[in-house]
């Protein structure tokens, strides 16, 4: 009787199963290599937000905060009063957006002191944090990036790389688990279509892909 061992049949499987193993293994290999080829001129990182200058309003002399004239959220245009302290009348100098404004009215404010707080929308951008070891040395001015922001999903946005900071974020320390030693961060600042993407907002955390060519 013929080993079944040593069928024909099973001999012809056994090959089959070689042959579709060796096939999925140089996949694999051509899927890594591709992989490893698109990635080596991309940066990317899920820490970055979207910010703007915060712009302070604040009397020049201190006295009792009469009235507020204006709200947090609220767009107002150039020139606009904001609030009344004693006898001065303050004002925005642009177009701008209300971030924080002081609601107790009677309060005592001191000169310099901040009653309302703006931003310019036309400032805004994506402010992504580079670890000085993740490719921060292959960021130019000028290269293109896709982000997306949290609160919208997977949509997708793009921008320019505007600004890379000539200096680390103190605040942004972590450490290389191998040796401790200590890697710094960096922003990069990416701008944007403010007016075409209008529904992006400051303080919404974003996620960047730097494309370095």
């Amino acid at each position: 009787m013929e080993d079944e061992k040593n069928s024909p049949v099973q001999n012809k499987s056994t090959k089959s199963a070689a042959i579709v193993g060796g096939g999925l293994l140089v996949v694999i290999v051509i899927v890594g290599i591709f992989y490893l080829f698109i990635t080596r001129n991309q940066i990317y990182t899920d820490k970055a937000d979207i910010e703007a200058p915060l712009i302070s309003i604040a009397p020049t002399q201190g006295g009792t905060l009469q009235k507020m004239l204006v709200a947090s959220g609220q767009q107002i245009a150039a020139n606009t009063s904001v609030a009344q302290v004693a006898d001065q009348i303050l004002r925005s100098d642009q177009q701008a957006l209300v971030v924080e404004a002081q609601s107790n009215e009677g309060k005592t404010v001191n000169a310099g002191e901040a009653v309302v707080t703006v931003i310019h929308p036309s400032d805004l951008r994506v402010v992504a944090h580079i670890d000085e070891d993740k490719g921060l040395s292959g960021i130019k001015v000028g290269q293109l990036v896709n982000f997306t922001v949290d609160t919208f999903g997977s949509k997708k946005y793009t921008g320019i790389v505007d600004e890379i900071s000539s200096t680390s974020r103190q605040s942004g320390v972590v450490f290389n688990i191998s040796d401790q030693r200590q890697v710094k961060q960096f922003d990069v600042k990416i701008k944007f279509d403010v007016q075409k993407y209008s529904e992006l907002r400051n303080g919404m955390s974003a996620k960047v892909t730097i494309f370095k060519k």
